[in-house]
């Protein structure tokens, strides 16, 4: 049975369209994870329209049918070797993962094809939408008001019909996507994954096509903040890590045929700890005193000098034009210095303010990311800590959907809704009893630890203070 579920489609009313859209990475690797039906109620409740998975669980895809949120789909790095071997495991998985959630009826105004015409205003035919100053798009609308609505919003539309034409720039993605990875080509994998994904990402756009959802559904591949780099710190400089550079240009050339955006993680938080010569402020948007020079490009904030880093080091392999979605970003609030709730807060609403100001970067004026999605939802208290203890903090919301600080997601409002109707179990706490030998209590604590989550307790840590026995007392009640 087909179930009626707005996954791979945007859902739109006149009013609701925006060039650029906020979403969320929802991840699960949690040891008490709050149940999918609470965390989509999460989602509707602060009016958070898209969402980015790192997997396919199917309780999450089922508790997201007819959630009218817009969502991009994971692949788990441990399936690109068998995905990149077989077409029928490719085949299997949409089947599985994208088909089966795909339904003729939904409720609201459903794009449900998007073509594009490879003619520009002046009818010549091109190859490639980079060449393209304006195109045209033909949507099946259930209300052609839409439409008209669209031209409204864009001002330089010319709306006919069903048909309108829009400025590439402009263009919104009305598609929902499957990420090929989780970060693959991040330095701690070393190359292990490299072979696969390229194969992975073509079988699956195969099968997609087989399916005919290809034109509905983007098939990308989500790039960690290590991918490229500048010696100087210098935008100008930027290019990709020479290991990747072949890969790149196979990936970046897969994408640009099937007119798919790069995915890719921006981190302010992790270069201003890997890099003494950034300013906290500079990070958070504050920085007033002390912007930073390149050339005649003046930079006022972290974001902005990682987004042009990448945006140069995709000039110079040759895709200039190249559409991004930020795919991950955020600020901690726990496992390192400065990760705490109120900074987190300043980045937040500074990035929110940056990204609705629609004023792009120095090397892209007025052309800001298509589509950014905050990382994260949640805290995860599984996560690999391999960057650092911060990673399992994350989250906008703790574990259990409680808002850790307000700002405004899209939800027209800075204070953030709570989880409603949370199920706890029975509030205890155990201590140590000092009558006891506690000749192995250490060593007892750092097994606990190694399943537990102890990063609070770690160097860095918000309760990296509390002196024995009370952090052996934290260990075990985490376990």
């Amino acid at each position: 049975m087909l179930l009626n579920l707005s996954l791979f489609f945007l859902f739109l009313t006149a009013s609701d369209i925006t060039v650029q859209a906020i979403g969320v990475n929802w991840g699960t690797t949690s040891s008490h994870p709050l149940p999918p039906d609470k965390v989509v109620e999460l989602l509707k409740s602060n009016k958070i329209t898209k969402v980015k998975l790192f997997d396919a669980d199917p309780l999450v895809l089922q508790a997201l049918s007819g959630s009218n949120i817009g969502v991009a789909v994971g692949i788990p790095n441990s399936m690109l070797k068998s995905l990149n071997s077989s077409r029928k495991v490719a085949e299997s998985w949409v089947h599985d993962n994208v088909t089966r959630y795909v339904s003729s009826g939904s409720s609201g105004v459903r794009i449900d094809s998007l073509k594009v015409r490879h003619k520009n205003v002046n009818g010549r035919e091109v190859l490639n939408l980079g060449e393209l100053d304006c195109f045209e798009i033909e949507a099946q609308l259930s209300e052609p008001s839409v439409v008209l609505g669209l031209s409204t919003i864009f001002g330089k539309c010319i709306a006919r019909n069903t048909q309108t034409l829009i400025r590439r720039s402009e263009l919104i993605y009305p598609f929902g996507y499957v990420a090929i990875g989780d970060e693959p080509f991040h330095q701690s994998y070393g190359e292990q994954y490299h072979p696969f994904v390229i194969g992975s990402a073509m079988n699956i756009q195969t099968a997609l096509a087989k399916v005919s959802l290809a034109n509905q559904v983007k098939v990308v591949v989500p790039c960690s903040y290590d991918t490229f780099q500048s010696e100087s710190s210098f935008p100008s400089k930027g290019h990709f890590r020479p290991d990747l550079n072949k890969t790149m240009i196979e990936l970046l050339t897969f994408l640009r045929k099937h007119h798919s955006p790069f995915f890719v993680t921006i981190s302010p938080f992790i270069n201003f700890h890997q890099n003494k010569n950034i300013s906290l402020n500079f990070s958070l948007f504050e920085e007033t005193k002390h912007p930073r020079n390149d050339g005649h490009r003046t930079y006022k904030n972290s974001f902005d000098l990682g987004y042009d880093t990448l945006v140069t080091a995709l000039s110079t392999v040759g895709f200039p034009e190249m559409d991004v979605v930020v795919a991950k970003i955020g600020w901690p609030t726990d496992g390192a210095a400065n990760a705490t709730s109120s900074t987190a807060e300043i980045f937040m609403k500074g990035l929110m303010d940056h990204l609705r100001s629609k004023s792009g970067t120095p090397l892209r004026p007025r052309n800001p990311p298509i589509e950014t999605y905050i990382y994260s939802l949640l805290d995860e208290d599984q996560r690999s800590i391999v960057d650092g203890n911060f990673e399992r903090h994350w989250g906008v919301f703790t574990f259990d959907g409680q808002a850790k600080y307000n700002v405004d997601l899209g939800q027209g409002s800075k204070n953030l809704v709570n989880a409603q109707y949370v199920e706890y179990l029975s509030s205890k706490w155990c201590v140590v009893n000092n009558n006891k030998d506690l000749s192995n209590a250490t060593a007892s604590s750092l097994d606990a630890c190694s399943t537990a989550d102890c990063t609070a307790i770690s160097p860095g840590g918000s309760c990296f203070n509390i002196s024995w026995p009370a952090n052996i007392s934290y260990a075990f009640n985490n376990y």
